[in-house]
C-alpha cells in the first residue's frame, strides 16, 4: 500500500486537515495523519470530535481503485469501523459496531467514523475513539491500547484486502444488537427505533418502508 503515516502533536481537526491538504496539494494518497490532541474534530452530523492526549484521532486517505472490488461505497464506513473492532477483538475488547459508524461498550458510544470521497477518486476515512479518557456520557475502551500499536495494527489489517462479503457475513450477526437503540434519521429529522430494521447487502437498511443510506 505504501502509506506514508505523519504525526501531528496537535491539530484541529485531522479530517479537516487532511482533506484541505489533498486539494491544495500538500498530501497525495495514500496518506495517513494521527494526532494527540485534536480541538475541533468531526464526529456524526457535524457533530464536534474532540479529545486529549492518548485518544485516537486518525484520518487517512487511498485510491478508491484501491478498495476492495465489490465493496459498496453505502457501506465503507462499516467496512472500515468492523476492520478497526476485529483489532479491538483481538486484543479481548468487548466493543460492537452500532449502525453504521459508531463503536460502543454496552450503551455507551466510544468512538466512531466517518467517510467522504473527493472528485470521485479519493476516499478520506477519519476515525475516532476514546482509548484513555471520554467526555461525560461516553465510555473509553475496556482494553489497554496505545494509539501507535492500534494504528499499526489497522493498517496491517486493511492490507489484507479483506472483501466486503467477508466483513458482511460477520457484521449481519452483530447488527442485531444495533437494533435496541434509535438512528438519528435525517429524512424525518427525528430519531427513530432500529428494532425492526432490516440489514441490506450493501450496508443500507431497510426501515418503515424504505431504504435508508448511511450518510457517514
Amino acid at each position: 500500500m505504501g502509506l506514508e503515516i505523519i504525526y501531528l502533536k496537535e491539530t484541529t481537526s485531522t479530517h479537516k486537515v487532511l482533506i484541505e491538504g489533498i486539494q491544495s496539494g500538500i498530501y497525495k494518497a495514500p496518506v495517513a495523519l494521527y494526532a494527540d490532541i485534536q480541538t475541533s474534530g468531526v464526529g456524526s452530523r457535524n457533530n464536534s470530535w474532540t479529545g486529549g492526549n492518548g485518544n485516537l484521532f486518525l484520518s487517512f486517505c487511498m485510491d478508491i481503485n484501491a478498495l476492495p472490488s465489490d465493496l459498496p461505497k453505502p457501506s465503507m464506513s462499516i467496512y472500515f469501523s468492523y476492520l478497526l473492532k476485529e483489532v479491538f477483538s483481538e486484543h479481548d475488547s468487548k466493543v460492537f459496531l452500532k449502525w453504521p459508524n459508531d463503536f460502543y461498550l454496552g450503551d455507551k458510544k466510544i468512538g466512531g467514523t466517518i467517510t467522504k470521497i473527493l472528485n470521485n477518486q479519493i476516499l478520506v476515512c477519519s476515525m475516532g475513539v476514546n482509548l484513555k479518557s471520554a467526555p461525560e456520557n461516553f465510555e473509553t475502551i475496556d482494553i489497554n491500547i496505545d494509539k501507535i500499536s492500534l494504528i499499526e495494527a489497522f493498517f496491517l489489517k486493511l492490507k489484507e484486502d479483506i472483501l466486503w462479503k467477508k466483513i458482511f457475513r460477520q457484521y449481519k450477526i452483530e447488527f442485531r444488537q444495533s437494533q435496541r437503540f434509535l438512528y438519528y434519521d435525517e429524512v424525518c429529522k427525528e430519531k427513530v427505533s432500529l428494532a425492526n430494521a432490516k440489514l441490506l447487502n450493501d450496508g443500507s437498511i431497510e426501515l418503515n418502508g424504505r431504504k435508508v443510506y448511511s450518510l457517514r
